[in-house]
């Protein structure tokens, strides 16, 4: 059965998709990534045993506009064995210190620091995208796409979608044929860009390990079009750049 492409318009106040180059300070690309996209998909409708999401075109209906801010973020991060083990009662919850210096929390690994952030302000997306089955789900593909509509025309989400950090929330709605609002004029060569954190060729796990691919983007007419994530154009682990 043939997919159907499933549309929606996504826009924030603020964005960050950040460049996986940038280790500390956060500096966005200009537009979504489709990883980024995916995950607002994701938010509204997922059952990661019987299909993956695929974006296929991203549309800017603004154009970028950075804005520089500078945010307290904790030194730590969370260890997700010790959170599991929490919830299970086999250790007493530790919390992570917000604030403190060497005398109080005994190093200066933890508490608080000062990080750049240079943001993206009131960005406004197109993003066009389909389902794909997995093997043997592929009889489901209509009810699939009819429940998303289901869920995108009622603004049920799974979680609150997000662009780029959870604190910068996606509002989005479905977008029908008719009065469609053109793409920007834009013409950018963005180089290489972050194409997925995870593996698209198979059902992904909770244990599953971070796989990164890239791929060299090009905003045309205001538009990017995103390759297959099977294609030559994804540049995966042992890809020659």
């Amino acid at each position: 059965m043939t997919a159907s492409p499933q549309t929606l318009e996504v826009w924030g106040d603020l964005a960050c998709f950040t460049r996986p180059e940038m280790k500390v300070e956060r500096f966005s690309y200009p537009c979504i990534t489709p990883s980024a996209a995916r995950g607002v998909f994701e938010a509204i409708y997922a059952k990661p045993v019987e299909f993956r999401w695929q974006i296929r075109r991203i549309e800017l209906l603004e154009k970028p506009a950075f804005l520089a801010l500078r945010r307290n973020e904790v030194k730590e991060k969370i260890n997700l064995t010790a959170v599991a083990a929490w919830m299970a009662g086999k250790r007493e919850p530790e919390p992570i210190w917000a604030d403190g210096d060497r005398e109080l929390v005994g190093t200066d690994e933890k508490g608080r620091t000062q990080r750049q952030t240079m943001a993206l302000r009131n960005p406004r997306y197109r993003l066009t995208a389909e389902i794909v089955p997995w093997p043997g789900h592929e009889a489901k593909q209509a009810g699939l796409e009819a429940q998303f509509r289901r869920r995108a025309e009622k603004g049920k989400v799974f979680y609150q979608p997000y662009l780029g950090c959870r604190e910068f929330p996606a509002y989005f709605e479905l977008a029908e044929n008719g009065e469609a609002r053109p793409p920007v004029d834009l013409d950018l060569d963005i180089g290489l860009m972050l194409y997925d954190v995870f593996d698209q060729s198979r059902p992904g796990t909770s244990n599953d390990r971070p796989a990164v691919s890239l791929f060299r983007a090009a905003i045309r007419g205001g538009v990017l079009e995103v390759p297959e994530w099977g294609s030559a154009e994804v540049l995966r682990s042992g890809s020659a750049v």
